[in-house]
């Protein structure tokens, strides 16, 4: 590895300057452009740098379900391509021009699901979607544009306020879109006609790994009766085979201790000892004060999970560039990728 070129600084950069950038193409970017800057001279040393560097990226973040997947698929990419090898510097030249290539064609992967997608959208349906997913907000907008008239229900997405993203982009669309709270799934899915949602990683045997709150969506979708369809890029497909929420990677010990806010309302007393109105709280957050002490509201979030695992029986249909696909074809597509 080049001393002179930092990967997860370049990774980084990368997702600040391009916002629609998914991670996964963002660390074969980067991984590209370590190649660029590697001064290896030999394959056992150039290997070890791509290893440390994938490794390196993959730590950087809390999440890295979906920045593995792409690692893992450039690994692979790189080592297929290592057998035989002539010219060592025109092998890596070949590299670059394969690996830049990709990244290029990876944004028209999003487009093609979107068609895929489009024609399950009915004239005068609701949709339920989760937090912000770049991949579903195209495809209602694709579907808005072939003259679907439809209305939404998006999760707030407390966490991240993805939601609050995502029903800008759809209102600018021109699509009918209402914020929901999160525990109100319930509530309105009687309403609802389909839920859809995005994905951080498909697993080996179908399930979803998606942004906390996709779980439970499956679950009342499927009490309800309603289908519930995932849309993912195939390079977000991923090698694991969680048996249940704590074997994901990014769990551990203190993913559930679920440390309580210590949360003050700023309230004053009279003279009698009442409490003054402007200390009631209000069912607008806007016009309560609320003051969250730092270090614990930060360890609050740090303790919470960031994503959870939708098993295989609940999806419906996921809908990715390699067409649309059940559950348990998930496998034979990850095979194919992969051996």
């Amino acid at each position: 590895m080049s001393k002179d070129f930092d990967v997860v600084a370049n990774y980084k950069s990368l997702l600040l300057n391009s916002p629609e950038l998914s991670m996964p193409v963002a660390a074969i970017q980067s991984l590209v452009e370590l190649i660029k800057h590697s001064s290896a001279t030999t394959m056992s040393e150039f290997m070890l740098s791509i290893n440390v560097a994938s490794q390196l990226l993959k730590s950087s973040v809390r999440n890295s379900i979906s920045l593995s997947a792409g690692c893992d698929l450039f690994l692979r990419f790189v080592t297929r391509n290592s057998q035989d090898v002539a010219e060592f510097e025109a092998w890596k030249a070949t590299l670059i021009v394969r690996g830049q290539s990709f990244v290029e064609k990876a944004d028209a992967c999003r487009y093609k699901i979107a068609e895929l997608g489009v024609p399950f959208i009915k004239d005068g349906s609701t949709i339920l979607i989760h937090a912000h997913s770049r991949v579903v907000s195209l495809l209602l907008q694709k579907a808005a544009e072939n003259h679907k008239r439809f209305k939404v229900f998006v999760t707030e997405s407390s966490q991240t306020h993805g939601g609050i993203r995502s029903a800008k982009v759809l209102r600018a669309a021109g699509i009918p879109t209402t914020i929901i709270l999160d525990a109100a799934v319930g509530y309105v899915i009687d309403k609802v006609d389909m839920v859809l949602v995005g994905a951080e990683g498909v697993v080996e045997n179908g399930g979803l790994i998606n942004q906390i709150g996709s779980y439970q969506m499956a679950i009342v979708a499927k009490a309800a009766n309603k289908p519930f369809y995932a849309v993912a890029e195939s390079y977000k497909f991923v090698r694991l085979f969680p048996l249940n929420q704590y074997d994901l990677p990014t769990y551990n010990a203190d993913t559930l201790s679920f440390q309580e806010l210590n949360v003050d309302y700023d309230s004053k007393t009279d003279e009698t000892g009442s409490v003054s109105s402007s200390a009631a709280p209000s069912s607008a957050l806007s016009q309560t004060a609320l003051h969250m002490k730092t270090s614990e509201d930060q360890a609050s979030q740090g303790s919470n999970p960031l994503v959870d695992y939708t098993p295989p029986n609940y999806i419906t249909l996921l809908f990715t560039d390699l067409g649309v696909l059940t559950p348990s074809g998930v496998s034979d597509e990850l095979i194919k990728l992969y051996l």
